[in-house]
């Protein structure tokens, strides 16, 4: 079991030493865990079930991939206004682009 530990020491002291500058707390964490399951989701639903172009809301034809950045792009946004022109709690900026994303992705 050392051998298996002792082989981990080089991986990490590499993510030590070149991410050092970000402070690395549980939800950034679980946030990034988040993105990488949403992206290994979205990439076994494409495979089982390709995606087919199609123009919804949004004024230009895009894939479910493509929704899905929309969507994330726009939901970042949201919470950057929020923070940025709105006193109240965090909790309504997230509230409202998870229905932005809700909304992209299935009319989008």
């Amino acid at each position: 079991m050392d051998g298996i530990l002792d082989a981990l020491d080089v991986p990490i002291a590499w993510l030590d030493k070149n991410f050092a500058w970000m402070a690395w707390t549980a939800p950034t964490a679980w946030f990034f865990v988040g993105i990488a399951a949403i992206l290994v989701a979205m990439t076994a639903w494409q495979v089982a079930s390709p995606s087919v172009s199609r123009q919804g809301l949004l004024p230009l034809v895009t894939t479910r991939g493509d929704r899905l950045f929309i969507g994330l792009l726009g939901a970042a946004y949201i919470h950057l206004a929020w923070v940025g022109l709105a006193t109240g709690s965090l909790w309504y900026g997230f509230a409202i682009a998870v229905a932005w994303m809700i909304a992209v992705m299935r009319f989008g």
